[in-house]
């Protein structure tokens, strides 16, 4: 589409916008107000509809791809601002009502072609679309015949036009749960262990959840055992609930192993790259690099890997024979990757909310350009949006003192910065 033809679509779009907010002035009676209600509803799902065959277009387009995103749900959050579940659900629904092309450029019907169809129609909505998807992709749906399945598929899709998506997800999960007669095989062997810990940080940092399930009755009891030993009560005046006791028992636990366990750095081991200098170039700089399980990496990659990693220098002769093979030296010291840790509190990039345990360190100024090892220098960063930086034109800075991130033109024309949300900003 011309850019002329958006700009006549903006403008006509407007325009109705416009007249539905006249249409429900002071003046507007009960009928006409409802019927607004149903024509907004009618509307937003014909642009949801426009949304979702621009999606799969732009993803079967390889665009997103080509602008640094692995994942387009991705590249859907940071262009439009939505959380990641809005994001997947659009995404979802590409997948799953979009007409394909096969490899050799055959046209194909969509994955759910009856959903597609009152999709298009306006019938039913994008909650709807999810559910179908959900529940037409669990295990038991699976195991029915594909014949039998299609025909499920249809009459799920006619049920939405009628039910709400919770009374959906409800009614079609009965549906596949009795089409799949025989469930699933039989298996005589016990129920794996499960050993499973949720440590889920709140948003507005003032602490978090912990969620826990051991079926090991070992690891079970040396944990039970650990945090008995510290919850007892103080003395009689202790009024501590046993649960309240028993959570600042593990948090002692956890403060003492900090203090003097034997533990590994902060977000794991780090990559230790070998710099190879040839004689030539040892005045300039090393032009490539070898990861400990071999093969050699592309710049890119090494100028994500050099920003917080163990760095051996191995200078090398003509005949590619190694002369010296100096000492690791880290990127990223200790003191300062608690700094930083400190300042962002995990991934400074808007909307993540990855701990500091899973992130990096990036140089803003890259290291193998002179950049400064230092607080103004560096920003913690999750390994997807640290690959996001060094692979797509997003940039950062420091601003104030905090990280900012500036988006590229096709996301937002400005280029307004963006940051996550701080405390004081709500004062």
């Amino acid at each position: 589409m011309s850019s002329d033809r958006l700009t006549a679509a903006h403008r006509l779009l407007t325009e109705a916008v416009a007249a539905l907010d006249d249409a429900t002035g002071p003046a507007a009676e009960g009928d006409e107000l409802l019927s607004v209600l149903t024509l907004c509803e009618g509307m937003t799902r014909r642009l949801d509809r426009i949304t979702v065959s621009t999606i799969a277009t732009l993803d079967r387009r390889g665009t997103f791809t080509e602008r640094g995103y692995r994942n387009p749900a991705l590249a859907l959050a940071d262009l439009l601002n939505f959380d990641r579940a809005d994001a997947r659900r659009r995404t979802r629904a590409a997948e799953q009502v979009h007409p394909r092309t096969a490899l050799d450029g055959t046209p194909q019907p969509a994955v759910l072609p009856a959903t597609a169809e009152r999709f298009a129609d306006g019938r039913i909505g994008l909650r709807h679309v999810d559910v179908i998807a959900t529940v037409l992709g669990s295990h038991a749906a699976r195991r029915i015949d594909p014949d039998r399945l299609a025909l499920a598929e249809t009459e799920i899709a006619e049920h939405a036009c009628v039910y709400n998506p919770g009374e959906l997800h409800t009614w079609a999960t009965r549906l596949i749960e009795a089409l799949d007669e025989d469930g699933p095989a039989p298996d005589d062997t016990p129920p794996p262990q499960i050993n499973t810990l949720k440590v889920v940080a709140n948003r507005n940092g003032s602490g978090g959840r912990i969620q826990g399930r051991y079926d090991d009755a070992a690891q079970f009891d040396a944990i039970a055992t650990a945090v008995d030993a510290l919850s007892a009560p103080r003395d009689n005046l202790d009024e501590r609930r046993p649960e309240e006791r028993q959570a600042e028992a593990l948090s002692e636990l956890c403060a003492q192993a900090l203090d003097h366990g034997d533990l590994p750095e902060t977000g794991g081991r780090r990559p230790v790259i070998s710099v190879l200098v040839t004689l030539d170039d040892l005045q300039r700089r090393a032009r490539a690099a070898v990861l400990d399980f071999g093969g050699q990496v592309t710049p890119e990659t090494l100028r994500m890997l050099a920003c917080d990693a163990g760095v051996v220098p191995i200078v090398m002769n003509g005949r590619g024979q190694p002369l010296d093979v100096g000492r690791i030296k880290r990127t990223i010291p200790d003191g300062l990757r608690r700094a930083v840790t400190a300042r962002d509190r995990g991934c400074a990039h808007p909307g993540c909310n990855r701990p500091p345990s899973w992130c990096e360190v990036h140089h803003i100024i890259p290291w193998e350009t002179d950049g400064e090892t230092s607080l103004q220098n560096c920003v913690m960063l999750c390994r997807v949006h640290h690959r996001l930086l060094h692979h797509s034109a997003w940039l950062v800075r420091i601003r104030d003192g905090l990280p900012e991130f500036v988006p590229p033109r096709w996301i937002d024309p400005m280029q307004r910065p963006r940051a996550q949300p701080r405390l004081a900003d709500a004062a």
